[in-house]
């Protein structure tokens, strides 16, 4: 199985892109992992929220296939601990997909296609976090995670 994170925007801050390129290549040891940038739109000052919402859900739609699980980073999206998340992986590689995607919306969340397409929503927090910062935090639980499944040290319980 390959495990993908889509986000939509670059990250501008270099001590962001450093750790997580850290927490790419630790996941290499556990899974295929892929981590892919979908460009911010251009000239979106004369588009609406949902324009740009509609238009990055084509760009979103673009990057799966029909047999690929989508989930959806969504603050309403269903939140658990690390344990529960470890065990949420577990269930993803027993299933015998190929591609279990992740996705980052751009600022105004995601577009009526994409929810429509989604398997599922999780949520990191209830507390809001910048598109920049969730990459990392959601890397690392990836990572977390692994090493919980392998009874390594990483997570202390």
């Amino acid at each position: 199985m390959t495990i993908k994170l889509l986000a939509i925007g670059k990250t501008d801050n270099n001590n962001l892109q450093s750790l997580i390129a850290d927490y790419q290549k630790r996941l290499g040891h556990y899974i295929r992992f892929e981590f892919e940038i979908i460009p911010d739109l251009k000239k979106v000052k004369h588009l609406s929220e949902a324009q740009q919402k509609e238009k990055e859900g084509e760009l979103i739609l673009s990057k799966t296939q029909k047999s690929d699980v989508l989930i959806l980073l969504d603050e309403k999206g269903k939140q658990m601990d690390s344990v529960a998340f470890a065990n949420y992986l577990q269930k993803h590689l027993n299933s015998g997909i190929k591609n279990l995607i992740f996705v980052i919306g751009g600022p105004y969340g995601f577009s009526e296609a994409v929810y429509q397409r989604a398997n599922g929503k999780l949520g990191l927090s209830k507390m809001t976090f910048s598109h920049q910062m969730v990459r990392l935090f959601f890397i690392e639980q990836l990572y977390r995670g692994f090493t919980i499944l392998k009874n390594e040290p990483y997570h202390h319980r």
